[in-house]
């Protein structure tokens, strides 16, 4: 009997509070392909409450249409601004609840830990992130979106993807350092 490669459906979201990103990743085995990719415009909502109503909706219904297994959401960056900070924190609270309203798992991730996922550099831009996916997933020139803010939301999924590839060590650390820091006391005793 042959055993199939495990799938699984990987949803990344790029919160925003006017153009909201996401990308559907599908991965078998150990190899990710994109399903899709499009933006939530909420332009047209002058209230901000309006807008967070949109948000559940459309994540819910994309939710709906491709069952993922989990959820990749970028955290928002600290910035100064902090009514815009505010904002785009609800509008990632309510992505977050769309997903726990549907029990879908989710994982977060920092702005320069999928830039350093998908570019190797956590200063790269927007567009060197499209550019980058648009070559790891052979994503064709005609289904490119003319918003970053999709190719955002499809990092994320591809950064999970990367990260919960890894393989593990002993004790469920993704690293040396993190089991070091984890069995400090078992690594002390070996020393001496």
């Amino acid at each position: 009997m042959e055993n199939k490669p495990s799938e699984r459906i990987i949803l990344g979201i790029d919160p925003g509070t006017t153009i909201m990103g996401y990308g559907v990743i599908k991965v078998t085995g150990r190899k990710a392909e994109m399903v899709t990719m499009g933006v939530i415009d909420l332009r047209k909502y002058a209230d901000h409450y309006l807008k967070l109503g949109r948000i559940f909706e459309r994540i819910t219904g994309i939710i709906e249409s491709y069952l993922p297994d989990e959820v990749a959401i970028e955290a928002p960056f600290f910035g100064k601004n902090v009514q815009s900070m505010l904002k785009l924190g609800r509008a990632q609270g309510v992505a977050m609840a769309a997903a726990i309203s549907r029990q879908v798992p989710i994982h977060e991730y920092a702005p320069m830990q999928i830039k350093m996922a998908i570019t190797g550099q956590g200063g790269a831009s927007k567009e060197q992130v499209a550019y980058m996916l648009k070559q790891m997933l052979k994503i064709p020139e005609d289904a490119m979106l003319p918003w970053l803010d999709a190719t955002d939301g499809l990092a994320a999924a591809y950064c999970h993807f990367i990260e919960s590839s890894r393989p593990t060590v002993a004790g469920g650390a993704k690293s040396w350092k993190e089991f070091a820091r984890k069995n400090k006391d078992k690594i002390h005793g070996l020393e001496g």
